[in-house]
C-alpha cells in the first residue's frame, strides 16, 4: 500500500487511479501555476477538492517537510564541511529552502490528498468518460 501512495506522490498522479495528472503543471517551478490542482481527475473523475479549504491542512505537511529538509541539510553541511562558519551554514540553508520551496509546496498538497483519497484498482482499469449531463464508465 505504501508503494502505491509513494508512486502517486512522487509522480504527481491521481491518488485514486494513478493515471490522471494531479497538478495543472508537472513542473513545480512554473511559478504561474505552482501548486494549482486540477479540478478533477481526467481518468477516474475524482474531484480533488471535496470542500472549500480542504488543502489548508497541507500547511502542516509543508511545515514538517521544511523542518525535515532543514535538519537534513544542516547535518549534511556539518558533516561535509565542518570548517564552515555558522553564518555561512545558515545562508546555505536559506538558499536551499528557497530553491526547494516550490517543490515542497507541491509535495505537501499531494501528500495531503493521499491521506484522504486511497488507491482503488477498479478505477485504474476503467476510463470514465465525462459528458455534460452524465458520467459513463468505459471498460
Amino acid at each position: 500500500m505504501l508503494q502505491k501512495r509513494l508512486y502517486s506522490i512522487f509522480k504527481h498522479k491521481c491518488p485514486r487511479c494513478h493515471q490522471g495528472e494531479f497538478f495543472e503543471s508537472n513542473n513545480p517551478y512554473n511559478l504561474k501555476k505552482a501548486g494549482n490542482i486540477r479540478e478533477s481527475c481526467s481518468h477516474c473523475g475524482l474531484k480533488y477538492s471535496p470542500e472549500l479549504g480542504f488543502y489548508y491542512g497541507a500547511m502542516y505537511v509543508s511545515y514538517a517537510l521544511g523542518i525535515a529538509m532543514f535538519v537534513a541539510v544542516w547535518v549534511a553541511l556539518l558533516v561535509l564541511y565542518p570548517s564552515y562558519t555558522p553564518m555561512l551554514l545558515i545562508s546555505l540553508l536559506f538558499v536551499s529552502l528557497i530553491i526547494l520551496g516550490p517543490y515542497l509546496y507541491a509535495l505537501s498538497k499531494i501528500i495531503w490528498a493521499n491521506l484522504f483519497f486511497h488507491y482503488e484498482e477498479k478505477y485504474a482499469q476503467k476510463k470514465i468518460k465525462q459528458t455534460n449531463d452524465t458520467t459513463e464508465i468505459k471498460g
